[in-house]
């Protein structure tokens, strides 16, 4: 790691000296920027509450580049006494360093897929012709020297002969289109900017439509973006010259705008919502450029979406009364939710259809495991595809005169392998396993159930080696996210097999937010019941010491982005229940939150602060930056990237000044800022090898580890 110089500071930041405790080889002495206050007063309902640190939002002062620079610096030189950093380092590499493959798919004349030869900071596109021949098709680690440049969707026109994909410098959502002639790899045409939040979905070999925002006043990582507009981009045009489908009017105004074609061209179907949550849809006849554009839905009461059509029947996904989630059936025509025809009823399990071959394949989340069914277009019940073991499904999906698809499947101790799926016979065989230094058979994945604070029960998964003693003592990560309908599902992670080498637990509890029992499960940790989130997180952590897995001493919790947010408020409601805390890219400023880049879409889950008196008690209640008291805090690294226009960093860096001003304890609280960095997307592996080793590195060195309780055998040679 390259080693910080600490600037001349401005007067916003001076080095003082924290109260130094004698230095053992268990501590490490901590000298703290010391953050300037400034105060700014806002008032909410009759109620003011004042920002210290509202000048650490200004992403592109030089006085924030200073406190950056002076905050690293302290953590760097912090993570550099950890005596067995460079131990983990090496054996993160060591086991992320195999062949990685995804599943095929097949564009034009050729089949492409991603590969990873081990180490490289991105994954490589390659491609075989019809002879086998393989060649490099896209490699994202030559397009900037550090790497930090990623491939974001890659989109083929109906032919296979054009391709045009997207790309993120540092980590940005803010994306460029490029244009490609897949045939000579020659460049076509001008480069599109300034694209955020978008797809890329061909009109034949013509054009494309994509979704994008103007361009904001003031800071584009930080500023906010509310209006997006769906276009057309013709080939052979300049980008000033698209055409605005929808989106531009006031009547038409959404922050997320969104639009894809069904597979035989023949209708452009739209998106539109203002949150996460909730969306209109509409529908367009392409065959005849007058059609007009047909309201499916004209209000934000479901998830609804077209899934596939045969001629003018469409298929649609929704969880319209139905929280489950249900397949329709209905006539383009007369499309309104008044002439649904159940196709697939909804069940007592969440679905997440896809189709391919001619078949509808139903991926239904059984308490966070995969079950799969499979249909015909009749509706009828073809089998249940009996899936390698306990885990998760991902896949099936593919064009409708594929003869073959793919599908991969995992769970936390099982890395992830791919299958080549017989559609007409339900047979399958191993496409691709990985040879990776690590013995899956020596751990094992437990599901158990536990009571909350309100009698409800919560699944979580414990991961851990074979033979684990329920002694107390095992350091023990418990990570959780609990928000906007996302489920966490059984996947495998080289970093979490290196911390259950080190004799490391692994829990995920499946929290109320998240929507793994489907949308009441997800309304049950939203806005005034965000509450529950933080209490099911809780209850799994008080499970886990009442059971002996672990006990406070030996505890971390970990969560990023939403689960940053759940980090924060767990530890400012109970300090003690922890040892260390490990908050990243979260959203920590509840009042605030919304006036960043598309914060606003949050709502659904969050509420704002304007909303009602009642809305706003409730978020300052639990707000992390607002409930940091003089108090003894766990042992906290917070983490983020400078380059974060998801989550802004500036949540992060008031959180962490807000901690170091007051934390009353002798464990150390940090800020870990990677620079050139995004909220997580495409981060080169070499950075994700050095944050791992150095989450991993602090977290078991504030457990009181001198030493790694496993050292690693081997070293990778240099």
């Amino acid at each position: 790691m390259k080693k910080l110089i600490l600037p001349i500071l401005i007067a916003s930041i001076a080095i003082v000296s924290c109260k130094k405790e004698e230095q053992t080889k268990k501590e490490i002495a901590v000298n703290y920027p010391e953050t300037t206050k400034k105060p700014v007063v806002d008032e909410y309902f009759g109620t003011k509450v004042t920002d210290n640190y509202r000048w650490l939002e200004d992403d592109r002062s030089p006085e924030t580049e200073s406190w950056v620079k002076a905050e690293n610096e302290v953590t760097f030189d912090y993570l550099s006494k950890i005596p067995y950093r460079e131990q983990l380092k090496d054996r993160l590499s060591e086991l992320w360093n195999y062949e990685k493959v995804g599943t095929p798919f097949k564009e034009g004349d050729y089949t492409y897929f991603y590969k990873n030869n081990g180490l490289q900071n991105q994954y490589v596109l390659y491609r075989k012709d019809k002879d086998g021949k393989e060649e490099v098709f896209l490699d994202p680690n030559t397009f900037s020297e550090d790497a930090t440049t990623s491939l974001g969707s890659v989109n083929f026109s109906k032919s296979g002969d054009i391709v045009a994909y997207s790309i993120s410098e540092g980590g940005s959502d803010w994306r460029k289109i490029i244009v490609m002639n897949a045939k000579n790899k020659e460049i076509i045409g001008d480069t599109l900017v300034d694209v955020k939040f978008s797809g890329i979905a061909w009109k034949g070999n013509e054009g494309f439509y994509y979704s994008s925002y103007d361009k904001p006043k003031g800071s584009e990582l930080s500023a906010k973006t509310d209006q997006h507009k769906l276009y057309y981009h013709k080939l052979g045009t300049k980008q000033n010259e698209d055409a605005v489908i929808f989106g531009a009017t006031a009547e038409e105004k959404n922050r997320y705008v969104g639009g894809y074609l069904t597979e035989d061209d023949k209708y452009l179907v739209i998106s539109a919502s203002t949150s996460t949550s909730g969306n209109k849809l509409f529908l367009k006849d392409l065959t005849n450029p007058n059609n007009k554009l047909v309201t499916v839905l004209d209000n934000y009461d479901s998830d609804t979406y077209v899934i596939d059509n045969r001629d003018d029947k469409l298929y649609l996904v929704t969880n319209l009364n139905t929280p489950n989630k249900k397949i329709v059936t209905v006539d383009a025509k007369n499309p309104t939710s008044d002439n649904w025809k159940d196709f697939i009823a909804e069940t007592e399990n969440v679905l997440s259809p896809s189709t391919g071959a001619g078949y509808f394949f139903a991926e239904y989340m059984v308490d966070a495991v995969s079950k799969v069914l499979q249909y015909d277009f009749d509706g009828k019940l073809i089998r249940e595809v009996k899936l390698p073991g306990v885990g998760s499904a991902g896949g099936f999906g593919g064009k409708t005169d594929a003869k073959e698809l793919y599908f991969s499947f995992t769970n936390y101790n099982t890395p992830s392998s791919s299958y080549k799926f017989n559609p007409k016979e339900g047979t399958y065989k191993v496409y691709w396993k990985p040879a990776i230094s690590f013995n899956s058979d020596d751990y094992e994945s437990k599901q158990v159930f536990y009571t909350s604070k309100d009698e409800t029960k919560v699944p979580m998964i414990i991961t851990y080696k074979k033979g684990l003693e329920l002694n107390g003592k095992n350091p023990t990560i418990l990570y959780g996210y609990g928000g906007f309908n996302i489920s966490l599902t059984p996947s495998f992670s080289i970093a979490n097999a290196v911390w259950m080498e080190q004799g490391g637990v692994y829990a995920v509890p499946n929290l109320r937010g998240g929507g793994e029992y489907g949308k009441k499960w997800h309304k049950a940790g939203t806005q005034l019941q965000k509450q529950n989130v933080f209490d099911d997180f809780i209850a799994a952590a008080e499970f886990l010491i009442k059971e002996n897995y672990t006990s406070s001493d030996y505890l971390a919790i970990r969560g990023g982005s939403n689960g940053g947010l759940l980090v924060g408020a767990t530890m400012t409601q109970r300090p003690d229940l922890m040892k260390v805390a490990l908050p990243a890219v979260g959203v920590l400023d509840m009042l605030r939150y919304h006036t960043f880049t598309a914060g606003a879409g949050w709502a659904y889950d969050y509420g704002t602060a304007e909303q009602s008196k009642e809305m706003f008690e409730y978020l300052k209640g639990y707000s992390p930056v607002h409930n940091v008291k003089k108090e003894a805090y766990p042992a906290t690294m917070v983490t983020t990237g400078d380059h974060d226009d998801r989550v802004v960093p500036a949540h992060s860096f008031k959180f962490a000044a807000e901690l170091q001003d007051k934390q009353e304890g002798t464990n150390p609280v940090l800020i870990r800022i990677e620079t050139n960095a995004g909220h997580g997307a495409g981060t080169p592996v070499a950075k994700t090898i050095e944050q791992y080793a150095d989450i991993f590195g602090f977290t078991l060195f504030n457990m009181g580890f001198d030493q790694l309780p496993n050292p690693p055998k081997s070293k990778i040679k240099s």
